[in-house]
């Protein structure tokens, strides 16, 4: 799965910062940001027969910040 350009990206995070891949996204002025991810067609088998997406985050504090998965664009 990677991060893809879409039309309302108005930022990249992470340009330039190995091991990381850009995230093109788009940041709200009420702080949400949006990023939009492709998944390859391997990945697509696998959530289509076993239907799950599984995620991980990096924290400060050890507690999980509010996230959202969507299959649309909330634009």
């Amino acid at each position: 799965m990677k991060p893809v350009h879409f039309k309302q990206a108005n930022t990249v995070y992470a340009v330039n910062q190995l091991p990381y891949l850009p995230m093109p996204a788009c940041r709200d002025c009420d702080g949400i940001v949006t990023s939009c991810w492709r998944f390859g067609f391997i990945e697509r088998l696998a959530l289509l027969v076993r239907g799950r997406v599984y995620v991980q985050l990096a924290t400060s504090d050890g507690r999980p910040q509010p996230q959202r998965l969507s299959i649309r664009s909330p634009q």
